[in-house]
């Protein structure tokens, strides 16, 4: 398994360490319901340095981003990000990612832990175009600082003005006494913050600064468990859950960031998808017995019929309610439709609503 350049520190704050996409990750430090409690009313601090950083430069690196991405890079303006996802050939999700634009000529793909080997090839593979592609993965690190209480925390170890970054936007400056950090604002959380990519030799010195800053906030270090309740009460897409290789953007509402003028690999059998609709579609859900949905599970109608299944679902520690996310057929997926999770033995009543679940 591949370590961050934090690994050590992980170990040494007593986390729970566990295999992820490659990766050894600390899934928790204090428990999950502790530690996203943190993140919403405080701050916390995940390392989620397995994350893979991609750079395209050159004249034609929008064109080569406008090819392989669903999303419309080209109104992206200088310090703005994007997200976006790569579609295969077969109707499917390659990854789901972010765009950073730095200039005309430079670009940055932030790419799924898992996904990173796989989207290096699928990129290349469609590179006919004056860009030059580079993998930094293994050279950055990358701390997402989340909570409502992080940008007041934080501002003290750098001066640029963090409360200025606007949601989807990013800044490249000092920060803990770093030199050409990068810190964005795209969030997977839904209680504010910033993230920042950094060269791993700079890592212990910014986790250092990042703990002392927050201290009198009531900054802890977070896990990977509570990253996942969090972006699962915004109703927020995981990729390996949600999306995959079989999974279209259509039929994952992700149509918002499916954008039809222009071309890209896939396009015309997406345009025609839209156009014609989906037989299934992702939905959210909120559990109204006793009883935890998992990936996996059935979903039922009225009459026992399988409709559907789970593709995530968790006790969300905010609304002390059990919340899910799955696919079902298009005649279900209504805002409003009850259904039945298949928890062994037992049919567990649910009611499909709006995302997000948790609201600030």
């Amino acid at each position: 398994m591949k370590l961050t350049a934090l690994n050590s520190i992980h170990h040494q704050l007593g986390a729970k360490m566990v295999p992820f996409a490659g990766y050894e990750m600390p899934v928790s430090y204090k428990g999950v319901n502790e530690e996203h409690e943190t993140v919403r009313k405080k701050l916390g601090v995940f390392d989620v340095s397995h994350m893979g950083e991609f750079f395209v430069e050159g004249k034609e690196a929008l064109e080569l981003i406008q090819k392989v991405t669903t999303n419309d890079a080209s109104v992206l303006n200088d310090g703005q990000a994007q997200y976006t996802c790569m579609p295969n050939a077969t109707g499917g999700i390659v990854d789901d990612l972010i765009i950073y634009k730095f200039h005309s000529e430079k670009f940055m793909m932030v790419v799924n832990a898992s996904n990173i080997e796989k989207d290096w090839n699928w990129i290349n593979a469609h590179n006919s175009f004056d860009a030059q592609l580079t993998n930094s993965s293994d050279e950055y690190s990358l701390l997402a600082i989340q909570g409502p209480k992080a940008v007041e925390a934080m501002q003290s170890i750098s001066p640029l003005d963090l409360s200025a970054i606007k949601f989807y936007h990013f800044e490249v400056g000092e920060f803990a006494g770093a030199q050409d950090v990068i810190i964005s604002a795209t969030g997977y959380t839904g209680s504010g913050g910033f993230e920042i990519y950094f060269k791993n030799k700079d890592a212990d010195q910014i986790w250092t600064a990042v703990l002392r800053a927050g201290k009198e906030f009531g900054i802890q270090p977070i896990g990977l468990a509570a990253r996942d309740t969090l972006r699962l009460e915004m109703g927020m897409c995981l990729y390996g859950n949600d999306i995959d290789e079989t999974t279209s953007p259509i039929e994952a509402k992700l149509g918002w960031i499916t954008k039809f003028n222009k071309d890209f690999i896939n396009a015309d059998a997406l345009k025609k998808e839209k156009e014609v609709g989906t037989k299934r579609k992702l939905v959210v859900f909120e559990v109204l017995d006793k009883g935890i949905p998992r990936q996996g599970y059935d979903l039922l109608n009225a009459d026992g019929d399988k409709i559907g299944h789970v593709t995530s679902g968790t006790m969300s520690p905010s609304l002390k309610k059990a919340i899910g996310m799955g696919y079902v057929k298009t005649d279900y997926a209504k805002f409003g439709t009850e259904l039945f999770i298949q928890i062994r033995k037992k049919l567990v009543k649910a009611i499909i609503v709006k995302p997000p679940f948790y609201k600030a």
